[in-house]
């Protein structure tokens, strides 16, 4: 793509702000517009006119469609990741931990509804986008860490008895909240039942972390 020059911007700080707010409100209008179209059917002019800026200063800042997508998925996954940065679950018991662990997953895929829809749109691409961004790679999983060190008290203290690896355990919590906001509608059309009704919420939050913590500590027989 030809490169696309600087507009002219203020200096100094100023300038940095100023371009701070203009990407952030680039990528809120991007995010919500690949969340609700998709990766396909969103069009970089519709999202130029959403904002204050112009077509012209999203190439500049991203480069294009593509860059930009992968700048929203970057973010997306940022938000999660800090959340797990900060969770604090050292002084608690295993059990405690864990299901403070599924809770903050809950909680955060009910509050980013986009996010499960970012996520979905870029399984269809194959996860390329992902693939491609060294800043995903990098990324990681803090949650990975705080749950491998609690699986590990765990057995320690004999309260764990399930053969499962931190990205296992990962996989069975991020299962149920993702399907719980991704299935939303499908599932209420066929069985009527609304999956995040706000009167139901707490129900699902504990039904959760009881299924987790009674998969690791299940008596099972000896081999």
């Amino acid at each position: 793509m030809t490169s696309v020059d600087e507009p002219a911007r203020p200096h100094g700080n100023g300038r940095l702000r100023d371009a701070a707010r203009t990407r952030a409100e680039i990528l809120d209008v991007a995010t919500q517009e690949f969340a609700r179209v998709g990766y396909a059917g969103a069009r970089v002019d519709d999202i130029a006119a959403r904002t204050s800026t112009t077509k012209r200063m999203i190439y500049y800042y991203f480069g294009g469609k593509e860059q930009l997508f992968t700048a929203v998925l970057e973010r997306a996954y940022g938000v999660i990741r800090e959340a797990e940065q900060q969770l604090d679950v050292e002084h608690l018991d295993p059990v405690a931990a864990i299901r403070r662990l599924a809770e903050l997953t809950f909680d955060h895929h009910e509050q980013h509804p986009d996010f499960i829809r970012l996520v979905s749109i870029e399984n269809i691409h194959e996860a390329e986008h992902i693939a491609a961004s060294e800043k995903l790679g990098r990324i990681g999983s803090p949650a990975l860490d705080v749950i491998g060190r609690i699986l590990a008290s765990g057995r320690e203290s004999g309260l764990f008895t399930a053969d499962v690896d931190a990205v296992d355990l990962h996989a069975m919590i991020s299962s149920f909240c993702f399907f719980r906001v991704a299935n939303r509608h499908t599932f209420g059309a066929l069985f009527g039942r609304d999956l995040v009704d706000p009167a139901q919420r707490e129900h699902y939050r504990a039904m959760l972390g009881d299924m987790v913590i009674a998969y690791l500590t299940a008596e099972r027989a000896a081999d």
